[in-house]
């Protein structure tokens, strides 16, 4: 549903602009002055400003800079009176769409509202479009965890299976669900992204499936939707976990079928889209909640693939650290490099933000260090700048138990993440632990760990 925003001092226009944008099937807002505006910006989704030249308390040139620098994505369209019009060239030079002079004509003022809008939404396909192809960053690491997740990717790629990727925020979901499309047959066709999570409910079913020209107030045309964007590829539903469990029944329909209907629409519309789906959540503990849907799940669950957080791979802050360093470096200096003595303060931080937080940590230590190479007290300084937190010491939370206790609570501890990295898998599970499955189903019963199916 488009969204249009009136910003003029003069409450005559503001009712006229809002009865005949309302007229064309916009929903529209209004304010009095550019402070009222931008407090609107701030508020709802604008998709096409129209804004007065002279506002009192802030001018509309002041507030065209701010939207365009805040918001640039959003139209503008200036409001001039007589003798303004030089002022409105330069508007237009520095970002509006286009401008109105007063007395306003209404056709002018319809008909450029809809090019703005089309012009928006034209924009915002290309970028998703764009996205789609864009360089896959490469997936660092050599630890254990990553090489289990290598051979995930290269066990599935090559199938139109659905994917399950689960993880903590910052470890890297969407970056795996590109390459997997990228290694796929796929590969020529869209990858297409939608945060779940980032669209409100009402707009969601929208958003995915598209819509026909006057199917609700504010389709003034006809849109296509993420399913049809990405026909021929791939469709990565982010954060799913997050979705209504209205959202989550229309989901569930056409993952079964791939055919929908357009909102306002009778047409069904097949498509070939291979869907991987994540979340930061414990999707275990949402369905028991009755917050997400079992029967989705099962759904999207074909091939499970778990990200794990930096601080089980801490082998590979080095290498991912190194990397960062090269891609990040746009000056003619050289690639700065850490001490023995800064990779070691990296390795007992326990990263909540994982390789996002280690990514931004990067990019500090490229602008704000001097030294080519860089030590362990600038790590210290940077880390302590952003609120980082040293790692615990493992033995705290042993503290109080005797030997035996503690060694039979570390074991049960670190087997039941072991069986988790390996989806309960007894066998792969006691490969990577050197043992014999029939050892550690003796410790699976000794220690009472629930198998996960």
């Amino acid at each position: 549903m488009s969204r249009v925003l009136v910003v003029d001092d003069e409450q005559g226009i503001r009712d006229i602009l809002q009865d005949i944008l309302e007229d064309e099937g916009y929903t529209v807002f209004v304010a009095e002055d550019g402070f009222e505006g931008l407090s609107v910006l701030k508020t709802e989704p604008i998709d096409v400003v129209l804004l007065d030249i002279w506002l009192p308390n802030k001018g509309g040139m002041d507030v065209l800079g701010e939207i365009k620098e805040e918001y640039p994505e959003t139209e503008v369209i200036m409001i001039t009176g007589h003798g303004s019009i030089d002022l409105a060239v330069k508007a237009v030079k520095a970002g509006a769409f286009d401008f109105v002079e007063k007395p306003l004509s209404l056709d002018r003022v319809t008909t450029l509202v809809r090019n703005a809008d089309k012009m928006e939404q034209l924009r915002r396909e290309n970028r998703e479009l764009r996205d789609s192809i864009a360089p896959v960053e490469p997936l660092v690491g050599e630890s254990a965890a990553m090489d289990d997740v290598k051979a995930r990717i290269e066990q599935s790629s090559a199938s139109d299976a659905r994917i399950l990727i689960t993880g903590e925020n910052g470890t890297g979901k969407e970056l795996v669900a590109r390459e997997i499309h990228r290694r796929s047959k796929r590969r020529s066709g869209p990858f297409i992204a939608v945060n779940c999570a980032a669209i409100p409910d009402t707009l969601l079913e929208s958003e995915l499936f598209g819509h026909e020209k006057g199917a609700f107030t504010g389709a003034v045309s006809q849109r296509r939707g993420k399913f049809e964007l990405a026909h021929g590829g791939t469709l990565f539903l982010d954060e799913v976990a997050d979705m209504s469990l209205s959202a989550q029944a229309k989901v569930l329909r056409v993952t079964q079928e791939l055919a929908f209907e357009r909102v306002g629409g009778h047409e069904t519309l097949e498509v070939d889209v291979r869907i991987i789906a994540a979340t930061n959540k414990d999707i275990q503990s949402e369905i028991s909640q009755k917050s997400f849907r079992e029967d989705l799940y099962f759904r999207l669950n074909v091939i499970p693939l778990h990200m794990p957080p930096l601080r089980d791979r801490t082998d590979d802050i080095p290498l991912l650290a190194s990397h960062f360093l090269k891609d990040l470096n746009d000056s003619d200096e050289p690639v700065k490099r850490l001490g023995s003595a800064a990779i070691e303060r990296l390795r007992r931080y326990d990263w909540p933000g994982n390789i996002r937080e280690l990514k931004n940590l990067v990019e500090r230590i490229i602008i704000m260090t001097d030294d080519q190479v860089v030590g362990a007290d600038a790590i210290e300084n940077l880390l302590g700048q952003a609120g980082g937190r040293r790692k615990s010491d493992i033995f705290d939370e042993f503290d109080g138990k005797s030997l035996g206790d503690a060694r039979d609570e570390f074991e049960r501890r670190y087997l039941e993440r072991k069986l988790a990295e390996h989806d309960y898998n007894i066998t792969r599970t006691a490969q990577t632990l050197g043992i014999y499955p029939s050892n550690l189903h003796g410790k699976i019963k000794k220690f009472g760990i629930r198998i996960e199916r």
